[in-house]
């Protein structure tokens, strides 16, 4: 590998391994509302250049499929789940298995035969696939005072396309009369967008972060996200910048944090996006080709839910 390309593939993949090394070394313990407990640091970043390579962890195997069908699950501001489990992404499945395991009309059904009826039965979907009004309501249908809405990701489009230097490239996901109706209140809470030299830049500012299992899937959604948005406004992909509140690792992902970082680091992938596409919400599964991921074994975790 050349030697300029293998230091860009250590910087990327370090940062992430970094902030994992950090939390094992300063991080307090602290309860949390899954009862599981966590350590945890307050106040992270990190930064990928997009021109680069695609920042998708090598050290173990991200679901991909899962990234990229949530993050057009969210583009279509939808928040029933049914979407998702018909493209077998179960990564939502918890939330409103646990609520459907505490309701009357529970009969013993395992997690896997009640994704299965949501993913067969509409009636059942709408009754208890529901996740309340969780990231996509509040990117597409931000409830106004005059009774209306507003679509976040239409607006965003349009005022970089026209108002390219404009500070207020924003996207929230924080409503705060809303978050009690939400199955899990947003983690990724906001993120603005940044024009310079023809190239978009994404900052995601996230509230609650958790590291071994959620960071690498909201890298690669975040990452993705601003290429499909510089594609549709003629722009090319700059930086992507994460910024963390209370980065966290769970008691019960230790031994598999540690297993991460006893492991060497591979190339970056590249990500191809279909060119022809140049309307934010026409993007499909099909129009994203991974290429040349080749990474060391998944690791499996609980979910604290």
């Amino acid at each position: 590998m050349h030697y300029f390309c293998y230091t860009i593939l250590l910087f990327f993949m370090k940062a992430y391994h970094e902030l994992m090394q950090r939390i094992l070394n300063e991080g307090i313990k602290k309860a949390d509302r899954t009862g599981t407990g966590t350590i945890s640091i307050f106040g992270h970043q990190m930064r990928f250049d997009l021109s680069e390579g695609f920042p998708l962890v090598t050290t173990k195997k991200v679901f991909m499929k899962g990234v990229i069908h949530e993050l057009l699950w969210f583009l279509k501001g939808e928040t029933n789940i049914r979407y998702l489990v018909q493209n077998n992404v179960h990564i939502w499945d918890d939330w409103p298995y646990d609520t459907f395991k505490r309701s009357y009309a529970f009969n013993g059904e395992d997690k896997s035969t009640f994704a299965q009826r949501i993913a067969d039965d509409a009636e059942f979907a709408a009754l208890w696939g529901e996740l309340g009004p969780v990231y996509g309501f509040q990117w597409r249908s931000w409830p106004a005072p005059d009774g209306g809405s507003v679509d976040q990701i239409s607006s965003l489009i349009q005022t970089i396309r026209n108002h390219p230097d404009s500070r207020r490239l924003l996207v929230s996901a924080w409503n705060v009369p809303f978050v009690d109706q939400m199955a899990l209140p947003p983690c990724h809470t906001f993120f603005q967008f940044y024009v310079a030299d023809g190239r978009l830049s994404c900052q995601l500012y996230q509230r609650s972060a958790d590291v071994f299992l959620g960071v690498p899937f909201n890298i690669a959604s975040y990452a993705l996200l601003t290429m499909m948005i510089a594609q549709v406004c003629d722009l090319k992909p700059g930086d992507f910048v994460h910024t963390f509140g209370d980065a966290h690792l769970y008691l019960n992902h230790l031994d598999q944090v540690k297993l991460q970082l006893s492991r060497d680091f591979r190339p970056l992938p590249s990500m191809e996006i279909n060119p022809v596409v140049h309307d934010i919400f026409q993007f499909q599964y099909d129009d994203f080709s991974l290429k040349n991921y080749h990474p060391h074994d998944a690791i499996s975790a609980p979910v604290a839910v």
